[in-house]
């Protein structure tokens, strides 16, 4: 079974302006009904919230799940850095960021309580899921109004030579489908959210990477990780995967030694991501180390 997302709506820099004036608008609110902010979190996408933080006297923290230039240029404000990963996937690493700015890890984190734009590309995956015969859950999610896009229609007679073989939704729990013991594997742009979601779940990986740092965590995945198939090497590729190599690699991911290898990787992952958010662990203390 796979599994295609679709890269969030990132938005526009009038949106952003709006969405620092109300940050510092609700922290007066709680303030002035004496319930005063203790702490702001903010995350790549909002890297000036420590600027806010650092001008009200608010501590601050930092949640990195991206390589976002902007929020290098904050790290001297928070007084920790929150990485969603754990001590045992990138020890190295680890160790060597910590010598720049108070890393501490925390992850996988939704282990705790609580696709192209290109048109022709999304036709080559389809004709490619038809040859293969694989059994298939596709999110497809509708495009935004006010953006402009056509929703895409998919390859004629396509949904009728499917079939019972898959199905397509607009959203789905991503967590709970990478769970399910009929998933063999998992298409995805590869942010490292999904990437630390598929790890910890035990799901190799066919990875269709396009910006950012969904390259970098591509080549973890296949090089140093090994539970992934990589479809392409990004945007800067500039070209259509054709459907033949799409097939290639979802048979690759699906059946033979090379699945089996993939699968052995991605459980080894998985048992030790299981104990990861366990009591006494290194993400469990860290988390209890930054809410003291």
């Amino acid at each position: 079974m796979g599994h295609i997302t679709i890269p969030r709506f990132v938005a526009s820099r009038q949106y952003m302006d709006q969405l620092e004036h109300v940050d510092r608008h609700m922290i007066n609110k709680y303030a002035d009904q004496n319930r005063p902010v203790s702490c702001l979190i903010n995350n790549p996408f909002i890297a000036w919230a420590s600027d806010v933080a650092e001008s009200l006297g608010i501590p601050s923290a930092m949640l990195w799940v991206t390589a976002i230039l902007g929020q290098f240029k904050k790290l001297d404000k928070p007084f920790c850095v929150l990485m969603d990963t754990f001590e045992e996937l990138e020890p190295d690493i680890v160790e060597y960021m910590s010598k720049f700015c108070p890393i501490k890890i925390v992850g996988p984190l939704f282990k705790y309580p609580q696709v192209s734009n290109d048109m022709e590309q999304v036709d080559e995956i389809a004709h490619a899921l038809l040859a293969t015969g694989v059994t298939f859950l596709w999110m497809m999610r509708p495009p935004r109004q006010g953006l402009g896009r056509e929703l895409h229609s998919l390859p004629q007679g396509f949904l009728e030579k499917v079939g019972d073989n898959g199905k397509i939704v607009r959203w789905s729990p991503q967590d709970k489908v990478l769970t399910h013991p009929s998933v063999s594997c998992f298409v995805s742009h590869r942010g490292w959210n999904s990437t630390m979601e598929a790890l910890a779940c035990g799901v190799p990986i066919v990875a269709f990477p396009q910006w950012c740092d969904q390259v970098t965590n591509a080549v973890y995945l296949v090089d140093v990780f090994k539970t992934e198939v990589r479809m392409c090497r990004g945007q800067a590729e500039n070209r259509i995967v054709p459907r033949e190599e799409v097939v290639k690699c979802f048979l690759e991911a699906t059946t033979g030694p090379k699945a089996s290898e993939l699968k052995s990787n991605a459980l080894n992952w998985k048992a030790v991501a299981d104990e990861a958010p366990a009591d006494g662990s290194s993400s469990s203390r860290n988390i209890q180390a930054f809410t003291n």
